[in-house]
């Protein structure tokens, strides 16, 4: 039976009155009805892996449906950022990005194959990672002071373990070097592992990486700890952070939910409001402080502020180091 004018602007006015009281668009109510993928540019068991997945499975519990993480690594996270890119803006898939992928990618890549401006939007900040450069237990190097007398005092023989090209920990280690003018010979490896293993081995000086992948071996004795990069020292680590040497260094890790541009309002308030939630959790902060990880609860308008932010960051770290897209 057809509706009557007056059925009509009844009917709207009862869906207005529930907007009101719920506080929450009526196509947001039943979100999500069905699997979430979450997009993850990383391979199976790396740190931002293991982040993800605790996460997922925090916010499955909490929705009451499946997170599906799907890897796609390699390539400076083009394949996983290119796919999130491409996918449709409906709320059912997202990306859990760390920062390389998301503001170091688009700069050094000629071709990254997905433009963050315009095609994806943030929607939650997770939390900050600090990164950590380390040398062997046995260097008598002790501090960036004594490292940078020590490179200066043999030009070209100091090696720095790069993991990965154009990674965070790379680019944070390649602008200590400048800072310092120490001129370290970079050595590039094909990941952290690598990295890590060459500087305990004595095959590298230094290198650096998040402090998840580190602080075992730091605790263990086969590492020492030089310096954080965070501007101010980190809870619970004593170490010296690179900017009390040189003032003004700051590099960070962070992780994001990142949507497909266009993604409604609505989802993307629930999704943002919901991880806060996840986060703020006793067992997943006490989860976070073991891996390295400092939550960070942005509202919506805060998680893009914060990217932006670290857009204008890495474009000065690359513009200072001199790279130039390949």
């Amino acid at each position: 039976m057809a509706s009557t004018p007056t059925r009509r602007t009844a009917l709207a006015a009862c869906a207005l009155a529930t907007l009101a009281l719920t506080g929450q668009p009526a196509a947001a109510q039943d979100y999500p009805n069905r699997p979430v993928k979450l997009i993850v540019p990383a391979a199976p068991g790396a740190a931002p892996d293991v982040i993800a997945r605790l996460l997922a499975e925090r916010l499955g519990a909490l929705w009451g449906k499946t997170l599906i993480v799907e890897n796609k690594p390699g390539a400076g996270g083009i394949p996983g950022m290119s796919a999130l890119a491409r996918s449709a803006a409906d709320g059912y898939t997202l990306g859990f990005v760390p920062a390389a992928m998301g503001t170091i990618t688009p700069l050094v890549y000629k071709n990254p194959q997905f433009n963050p401006d315009t095609e994806l939007t943030s929607v939650a900040t997770v939390g900050t990672s600090p990164l950590m450069l380390v040398t062997n237990a046995a260097n008598p190097v002790g501090s960036l002071a004594d490292l940078a007398r020590h490179a200066k005092a043999n030009p070209g023989k100091i090696n720095f373990a790069a993991p990965q090209p154009n990674s965070l920990p790379h680019l944070a280690g390649e602008l200590v070097s400048k800072s310092g003018d120490m001129g370290l010979f970079t050595v590039p490896y094909p990941g952290p592992p690598a990295a890590i293993t060459a500087v305990i081995s004595g095959d590298a000086t230094v290198t650096a990486d998040g402090i998840p992948g580190l602080l075992q071996h730091v605790r263990s004795g086969r590492l020492k700890a030089l310096a954080v990069t965070s501007a101010q020292r980190l809870p619970g680590i004593d170490i010296p952070t690179v900017a009390e040497t040189y003032p003004g260094y700051e590099v960070i890790g962070w992780f994001q939910i990142i949507a497909p541009a266009g993604t409604p309002a609505a989802v993307i308030e629930q999704v943002n409001a919901d991880v806060n939630r996840v986060t703020a959790s006793p067992e997943v902060t006490a989860r976070f402080a073991e891996l390295g990880i400092y939550p960070r609860r942005d509202s919506v308008a805060g998680a893009r502020e914060f990217f932006a932010s670290q857009q204008k960051a890495m474009k000065k770290l690359v513009n200072e180091l001199g790279l130039q897209p390949q």
